[in-house]
This record gives structure tokens, sequence and C-alpha cells, in this order.
């Protein structure tokens, strides 16, 4: 049982469970691994869309969270396989400062996640799975759903392309992502050739996919990330699938575990 995507404490919208409460909730659990991945600060010149500019963590706050994980990971050391990480977001033109804060703490960092948050309009950003209104404002920018699908997965292939350095991420993070809310925006026709092709490409570049359990507890989502014809499609192709809780309080670990094709994670290994 191994969970590749955990927020923590020092994420400033996620719960104030400590580490060893999500530690302590994953032996519980069963669990054999585990690793911490933080949302990484944005970076400096980029302005956070969200109201509360709360979607990455303090730069401020890195070296403690690392020291940390890094005290727990002797301190339960047989008890569990706990890695250091990170959720790097990549946004697009500011590539140069997101290969500076990986070649910062890369040393450091047994594992991490690439993943897309953050699309630009015609004038401004949106994180696109904030919220409704956010959402609703996005579609409205890009003139249609399947022109905010189709920059979603452009945006998923340049993160791919990207010379984020010697440490960037090789797994992408929640590739659907851009269906949080598709019970009330339905996805457009042809979106899953979208999909498939990424597939393709994640394949050609040998990077793994973020099989991800927290859209099943979305109420307009309820389907992991990617969904499961889609996780069965990757597997298929040769592309590892490492399950991800998403979990931002202990509670949440294993969530959508139930959902998931578990025999893809077997063969991923």
């Amino acid at each position: 049982m191994k969970d590749g995507h955990i927020h923590t404490p020092f994420c400033p919208h996620g719960s104030k469970d400590s580490l060893k409460d999500y530690i302590e909730k994953a032996i519980q659990l069963g669990y054999q691994s585990m690793t911490f991945t933080e949302h990484a600060p944005l970076p400096e010149s980029f302005s956070d869309p969200v109201p509360d500019k709360d979607s990455g963590m303090s730069s401020h706050d890195v070296p403690d969270y690392l020291k940390e994980i890094k005290q727990l990971k002797y301190e339960y050391r047989k008890d569990i396989e706990i890695n250091a990480g990170f959720e790097v977001d990549y946004i697009e033109g500011y590539e140069k400062e997101t290969e500076k804060f990986l070649n910062e703490y890369g040393p450091e960092l047994d594992d991490s996640i690439l993943s897309v948050h953050f699309l630009k309009g015609a004038e401004q950003w949106y994180c696109i799975d904030f919220s409704t209104s956010m959402f609703q404002a996005a579609l409205n920018d890009f003139g249609s759903i399947y022109s905010l699908y189709e920059r979603y997965f452009q945006t998923l292939y340049k993160s791919m392309e990207a010379e984020l350095g010697k440490y960037k991420p090789t797994r992408i993070g929640h590739m659907t992502l851009i269906r949080k809310f598709q019970l009330l925006y339905p996805s457009p026709d042809r979106w899953e050739t979208m999909a498939g092709d990424l597939m393709k490409y994640v394949k050609e570049m040998n990077y793994s996919l973020d099989y991800n359990g927290a859209g099943t507890q979305k109420p307009h989502c309820l389907e992991t990330y990617p969904p499961i014809h889609l996780a069965r499609e990757a597997s298929s192709m040769g592309i590892p699938l490492v399950y991800g809780s998403d979990a931002h309080t202990a509670s949440g670990l294993k969530q959508g575990y139930e959902h998931i094709d578990v025999d893809l994670l077997h063969s991923s290994r």
C-alpha cells in the first residue's frame, strides 16, 4: 500500500493535522509507503489568482518542512517508508523560477509530482479547480468548454516538455483535474481523445501518472483522476500508475481507494 500524494499542515488551504497524525493514520490503514507532496511555493513573481493567495506553501516554511520530514523518517523507519517531496506547479512562463527552486531543494527530495492548476486566459490567470465561479470565469474567457480543455491538455504537454532541471518531477498529478466540475460543466466531445493523446506522450517521455482518489469526494466530479477506463488504458500502454489520496487531512488518507482498480497498481510496480 503506497500513497504518493499527501498534503500536510504546511498547506495554507489544508488542515492543521500534524505530520505525525498523518503517519499514525497511514500505519493504521496498513500503508507501507507514503510521500508527503506539499504544494511547493509559487514563483515569487507570479500572482496567485485565488482570493486568499494560499495555493502554495510559504517559501519560508520549506526548510522546516523538510527538516521535520527527515526527523520523522528516522523516528518511524521501522514502521513505514516516508518520502519527502513536493507537488510542483507548472506555470507557463515561470519555468526559470521553478527550476531554481528545484535545484535548491531537489537533493533533499525522494519523490515529487508535477501538476497543472493554473491557466492563463486573455487577460488573467485562473486556478481551474478552485471554485465553480472561477471555472465559469475561465470558461467565459476561453470562449468554450472545448477551448478550455484544449488549453489544459496543451499545458500538460508543455509541463512535460519544459526545462526544469535535473530534479524535475516525472509523475503527472491528477491529469484529468479539468473534470473536477464535470457534472455541472459536461466535458466536450473528443475530450477523451485529448486525454488519450496526452497519455501517448506520457509513455513516450517515460513519465508516470498520479492515480488520484480525491475526485471521488468532490460532489461535481465523483470519479478518480483519471477515471477508471483511462487508467486501464494507461496501464495497458505500460504507464506506471501511483495511487494518490491527495489528502489534505489525516482522515483523507486512502480516499477514493475503493474506486480504483488496484490491479493496475500491482501491474505498474
